[in-house]
């Protein structure tokens, strides 16, 4: 039998990289998402740079109680939601290989935490991240990887975190699975009821569906997921 010779610049090789070193980062609490806000305490310094992060709970939300056990005493094994933030216009029109990235990993990162925030039934305190800034290049590769790896519950059953503000709502336009299960974002409020009640959502996230369901819902949201 022919063993495949190991390519360390093949693409899953170059993701599984990247996804260690992300694991292997240290844990951070959420930027603020204001001045003042009820997480202002543990405000970290504006940071910058592009990339993927990965978000952790350990709060007492009766549905979540796997995540959080598998967080607790330092452990932080199962991430909640894993995303990207690219350069700012993509680096649209730059030359330079190392152009500045400002700071789109800490802007994401404040517009999840207010996210949190406006939910009604989740605390902003309950919440950490790992960080890894990545060449522009690399960001997609690793985000997939990362989501292939974990398959994040709120990247698959309980989709719909990462979305942001429609503006006008067309009548196709429904509040995300997200929204139904953690209510309070104002531009949330303002679309349609979907199918689904929090009841049947919670009841796939008690009673998981299979693995490859899973990655089929992560590849999905992947598909539909708006630039970051």
């Amino acid at each position: 039998m022919r063993v495949a010779p190991y390519n360390p610049l093949d693409k899953n090789s170059i993701g599984d990289n990247i996804v260690r070193e992300l694991a292997a980062g240290p844990i951070r609490p959420l930027p603020s998402p204001k001045a003042g806000g009820r997480g202002a305490a543990l405000r970290e310094d504006i940071f910058e740079g592009a990339g993927i992060y990965a978000l952790y709970y350990i709060g007492d939300f009766p549905a979540y109680a796997r995540i959080t056990a598998a967080n607790t005493e330092n452990r932080f094994e199962a991430p909640i939601y894993i995303g990207k933030a690219d350069p700012k216009g993509g680096r649209k029109g730059a030359l330079e290989l190392d152009a500045a990235d400002g700071t789109p990993l800490y802007g994401r990162l404040k517009d999840h935490a207010s996210s949190i925030e406006q939910a009604v039934n989740l605390q902003f305190s309950d919440f950490f991240c790992r960080i890894l800034v990545v060449d522009d290049i690399w960001i997609s590769l690793g985000e997939r990887r990362a989501i292939q790896r974990y398959l994040p519950l709120w990247n698959t059953t309980v989709d719909g975190f990462g979305n942001h503000d429609p503006g006008n709502r067309r009548k196709e336009q429904y509040r995300s699975d997200w929204d139904v299960v953690h209510p309070g974002r104002s531009w949330a409020e303002k679309l349609g009821r979907g199918s689904k009640s929090a009841e049947q959502i919670l009841a796939a996230v008690l009673h998981p569906p299979t693995v490859e369901k899973l990655e089929q819902l992560a590849a999905e949201a992947l598909e539909a997921e708006p630039e970051a």
